[in-house]
């Protein structure tokens, strides 16, 4: 609560020089100077100058001036000054705290503490700067300047803007799935190192299709200022997978797009990403910026804000609603209104709460960061709570895992709770699917970001501690509305992927007709009707002692495997080629988290060296993060720094000789040796305890081909309990998809 004597004006000023717009994951130096108000600070006062929670900008350290991130604090006058970093020593967003405090002498008017980002005076290359774009960031000085530890922000801050830096890579990005005739777009962009869409853009590429289609230019320009090139009325007639290649000048393939199938469906594809927050929150740049790259440089169909609730006030939950009556435009874009309850862990954990339409009340977890208190009597403090004052919405809630994770165990309301999200920029959670089966629920899988950085759709996870690239989830529905929507999030008529446009294509048929429930039969009577085939979502009842499962995969990347699953039951590992056509290319991946909670970081940091042979090249994969290292050691040595919070990295090595020698891999939980003869088809796995935490070796072909795969299987039914039926599909760049379960009981 602010003081008269607290004025604003009266706490001092900051600049910071210099200003203006820097690359995104550059280096720059910076320096900031506080001149002190008419208060000064008295003795024991102190600075902090905080950043927000999602920077992921260089840590300050004071250790070493020839280092990055060096960092000098002096006061004018001589005071001896306190200095230390700390990510989590202030309010949130705004977590991030260097904290500097007069331990000995104080400030007057007019004294000023010197404070040098990234000092370059001892060799320091500068402060690396967050690797992300944001219009306004802010080193937002807070003051105590009578040492009672109450902090008054200056009432004007220091800013720059961090922009994008030229492009190194382009995408392409077409639909899924589309009907002979019906037009569509082509989308392209250039992105930078850090995966942030640029502007910096001066290229023009030759289009070339893989079948006809019809509309295509022979070329597309992307003119410096804009950042993307959005090609519609495109039509393809006739039936088949297509892509779209762009070519350089010299002819050379710098971008091929995903695969889009057409197809003469009922229900088409539609992706979504609808679960991120904004700087109003805890995110990155406005809600206003959110919603647009969603639709047009992420180039998704369907999005939602999920912001805290704690943090939600009543103006910015009615901003919420009329920025999502905006640009909900049927046929081109679906926004979703909704709020992330935030509950407690040990209460429930978090839930995604979405609703059919604007102007529905939010019933927040607590008041956490809401000092108006005048509707503190709507909050609903646990899971329970929460579905029984939801049971009258029209409303969709997914159960997912971020800071606090959902304990479907404790609170799970089968008509609300549809689905889980088993993957977002945090990582990766199969167990929560695994908990669901466990219980008897019948959910679907859902990928999106949880982004924080202000890419819904395409949430590179840049350098900090969201170690995985954000997840998609791509909605099988007859058109583009928000009833079709929500009816496919329903239906559980959806795939997730973590981050890949891949087609999949999962049917069962059934011997004898069986009765397929149109809701699920376990949450009161419901209407049935007798079919010999289905599809993702679907509940049904059957006499069938097996059933026939139908396959179609189509990815960006060539196919690594295919797992085939009953529950928690692998049933198959496919691989699209056979064991004699394995090479000298050996893949060597680690993976999991430590726990459910916020710290399941794990660190696998680490080296791999050969005895007998040779690297002849290397690759990572999923190693995001570029101030990661990943590092040749000579002709027979590799080194690393990599994390994972659930999902996969690693790497794959061509061998000079395809089976000579021993290969060694060191890290904090695994260390092994192994006869590189005896690596083979199958993974040799190393567990490491925790959540799914382990390392794994095998055997690839020199050169994979297979994108597409198409697989039909007999597989036996279980008699007692469900048999949830469904496909995890990993790529050879290190995405996977899950598609939804059929759920059969016998």
């Amino acid at each position: 609560m602010a003081h008269a004597h607290d004025r604003r004006e009266a706490m001092g000023r900051a600049e910071i020089t210099p200003a203006g717009a820097f690359e995104a994951g550059s280096f720059v130096s910076f320096t900031l100077t506080y001149t002190a108000g008419i208060y000064g600070i008295d003795d024991t006062g102190s600075l902090k100058i905080v950043h927000r929670f999602a920077s992921d900008m260089g840590r300050p350290q004071f250790d070493d001036p020839a280092a990055p991130n060096y960092v000098t604090v002096e006061a004018s006058n001589g005071a001896t000054l306190e200095v230390r970093y700390d990510v989590k020593q202030n309010v949130r967003p705004w977590d991030k705290t260097l904290y500097i405090k007069v331990v000995r002498g104080f400030l007057r008017e007019g004294d000023k503490i010197v404070v040098r980002f990234g000092d370059p005076r001892g060799g320091s290359p500068g402060m690396r700067l967050q690797t992300f774009c944001e219009e306004r960031f802010e080193f937002r000085v807070l003051v105590d300047a009578f040492a009672t530890y109450r902090y008054q922000a200056l009432a004007e801050q220091p800013t720059i803007a961090i922009v994008p830096g030229p492009p190194v890579t382009w995408k392409a990005v077409l639909p899924t799935l589309r009907r002979p005739g019906q037009p569509f777009a082509l989308f392209v962009r250039g992105e930078d190192r850090w995966g942030n869409p640029s502007d910096r853009c001066d290229a023009v590429f030759t289009l070339r299709a893989s079948r006809p289609v019809r509309g295509l230019p022979e070329r597309v320009a992307l003119a410096p200022g804009r950042f993307a090139a959005r090609i519609e009325g495109l039509v393809a007639d006739e039936p088949g997978d297509l892509f779209v290649e762009l070519l350089d000048t010299e002819g050379r393939v710098v971008a091929a797009s995903n695969p889009l199938r057409i197809a003469d469906r009922e229900r088409i594809a539609w992706w979504a990403d609808i679960h991120g927050q904004s700087e109003e929150t805890i995110g990155t740049n406005s809600a206003r910026a959110y919603f647009t790259f969603a639709r047009d440089r992420a180039f998704l169909d369907v999005t939602g804000h999920q912001g805290n609730d704690f943090q939600i006030t009543r103006e910015f939950w009615r901003e919420l609603n009329e920025l999502t009556a905006e640009f909900d435009e049927p046929g081109r874009f679906v926004a979703l209104p909704g709020y992330e309850w935030s509950g407690n862990t040990g209460l429930g954990g978090d839930r995604n709460v979405f609703f059919a339409r604007e102007g529905r009340p939010i019933r927040r977890s607590s008041h956490a960061l809401v000092d108006d208190l005048s509707d503190l009597d709507t909050d609903v403090t646990t899971a329970e709570e929460l579905f029984a004052a939801l049971a009258g919405e029209d409303c969709l809630v997914i159960a997912h895992v971020g800071g606090r994770y959902a304990d479907i165990r404790r609170a799970h309301d089968g008509r609300l709770e549809r689905s889980v999200e088993i993957h977002s920029a945090w990582g990766t959670f199969e167990w929560l699917l695994e908990d669901a089966f466990a219980l008897g629920y019948r959910v679907g899988i859902v990928c999106n970001s949880d982004g924080h950085k202000g890419r819904p759709g395409a949430s590179h996870p840049g350098a900090s501690m969201f170690g995985a690239y954000g997840g998609l989830t791509c909605l099988l529905a007859p058109e583009l509305t928000r009833p079709a929507i929500l009816d496919a999030y329903r239906r559980r008529r959806h795939y997730g992927t973590t981050g890949s446009r891949i087609v999949l294509d999962l049917r069962l048929a059934f011997d004898r007709p069986a009765e397929l429930f149109d809701e699920d039969p376990a949450l009161g009577p419901t209407s049935s009707r007798a079919v010999r085939e289905a599809g993702m979502g679907d509940i049904l009842r059957t006499a069938d002692p097996e059933v026939t499962v139908s396959l179609d995969v189509h990815a960006p990347a060539p196919v690594e495997r295919v797992e085939i699953r009953n529950g928690t039951e692998t049933l198959e590992v496919f691989r699209p080629y056979r064991e004699e056509e394995l090479g000298a290319r050996i893949r060597v991946l680690w993976e999991g988290a430590a726990y459910r909670g916020r710290g399941r970081e794990t660190v696998w940091d680490g080296r791999a060296w050969l005895e007998g042979n040779a690297f002849r090249r290397l690759a990572p994969i999923n190693f995001w993060n570029l101030d990661r290292r990943f590092a040749r050691t000579g002709p027979d040595g590799v080194e690393w720094s990599s994390l994972t919070t659930g999902n996969v990295a690693g790497f794959d090595a061509w061998l000079e000789e395809a089976d000579a020698g021993r290969l060694y891999i060191e890290t904090p939980l695994v260390s092994c040796a192994l006869p590189v003869a005896e690596i083979g088809l199958e993974d040799i796995v190393f567990e490491a305890g925790g959540l799914d935490r382990r390392l794994r070796v095998f055997r690839l072909p020199e050169e994979n081909p297979h994108r597409r795969i198409v697989l039909e299987r007999r597989i036996p039914l279980r008699e007692r309990g469900d048999n949830a039926v469904y496909v995890r599909v990993t790529t050879e760049d290190g995405h996977r998809a899950w598609s939804s379960p059929v759920y059969i009981f016998r």
